[in-house]
């Protein structure tokens, strides 16, 4: 038979209204009798009806995570921290994967699956700002993401554009100035290519340096292959360049083993910087220097940021939805050296 809350009151010798304070997390428990009750329940083998406690509450105990794409290893890891940062606060995770389809995207907000979770963080990346209207739902959504839509809704993104620009930057003053970007998407503003290029132009500009498309690498989606293929490309056009910025790690990565391929050294002929701060960027030869934007805190802030809208006893009286940004560091490693 199932052990029930009354063979764990017996058990710790304590009442039943003691073992649900304990079981709800209620603060004001001595730490003794809550060791008792969590001694009875570790012993029984107690598990909480999570069924009962959903219909008590109006709450499920678990939110919703949906991201492009899983393959990608920055929705991977993404995905990892907003899972512990939940897991933290004692809140399961559903993930869902959209491959950025505007429709799957659209799909996914009205989903009935929805229903079994308090809410909703949420990646888009085909949806536009046509499509903002869709964003009005009932249940408390936190976006992420550069597509920033009406700020009916908190909104956790990075600094793109200031910190593609300083990753630029640095390679100028390590003392390169024909830059090659790979990883490019033909015609895009907003977006995190675009923003990206965005800042790579910025910095360009500001050190009186010319913009040539010739060392421009076009690729989507962000996968190595793509940055391998772009490598190739820009080689094939011939223009000289003494670095590359992938604008994630993984186009950085297909594009450094290219050149190691064709006989460039990196760092000494060509440096090489990433964006996103992997966790294999720190394993490559050699290790890849790259923009850490802040995905700890991005995930962090993110469950933190839903939870608030969550558990509001009066949601009218929270502050009005922000957009909340990530602070950027520039990850010097081996790829490409503050100074040869």
């Amino acid at each position: 038979m199932a052990v029930t809350l009354h063979d764990v009151a017996r058990v710790a010798g304590v009442s039943i209204k003691t073992v649900s304070n304990v079981i709800n997390d209620y603060p004001h428990i001595r730490p003794a009798t809550k060791s008792r009750v969590e001694d009875a329940i570790a012993e029984l083998g107690y598990q909480p009806n999570l069924t009962a406690r959903s219909l008590r509450s109006g709450r499920t105990g678990a939110i919703a995570l949906a991201v492009p794409d899983l393959s990608l290893p920055y929705f991977a890891e993404l995905a990892g921290a907003v899972i512990a940062a939940a897991e933290a606060a004692g809140i399961v995770v559903l993930v869902e994967q959209t491959g950025g389809d505007p429709r799957r995207e659209l799909e996914l907000l009205r989903s009935p699956r929805l229903t079994m979770t308090d809410g909703l963080i949420f990646s888009p990346l085909g949806i536009e700002q046509s499509d903002a209207a869709a964003l009005r739902v009932s249940y408390p959504l936190v976006l992420l993401g550069e597509r920033v839509f009406d700020p009916g809704h908190d909104h956790v993104s990075m600094h793109n554009v200031e910190a593609a620009r300083a990753a630029t930057e640095f390679l100028i003053a390590s003392g390169r100035r024909r830059i090659a970007v790979v990883g490019a998407h033909e015609g895009e503003i907003i977006g995190s290519a675009g923003f990206r290029l965005q800042g790579y132009r910025e910095a360009l500009d500001a050190a009186g340096l010319d913009y040539d498309p010739t060392i421009i690498g076009y690729t989507a989606p962000w996968h190595r292959s793509g940055g391998a293929q772009a490598m190739r490309d820009i080689l094939e056009g011939g223009s000289p360049f003494d670095a590359v910025f992938g604008l994630n790690d993984t186009l950085a990565l297909g594009a450094m083993r290219v050149l190691q391929e064709t006989g460039i050294r990196v760092p000494s002929d060509v440096s090489v910087i990433g964006f996103d701060d992997l966790d294999e960027a720190e394993y490559s030869i050699p290790s890849l220097t790259t923009v850490d934007p802040g995905r700890r805190w991005i995930a962090d802030t993110a469950v933190a940021t839903l939870l608030r809208r969550i558990n509001a006893d009066d949601p009218d009286a929270l502050p009005a939805p922000s957009l909340l940004l990530a602070e950027y560091r520039i990850a010097v490693r081996e790829s490409a050296p503050a100074r040869l």
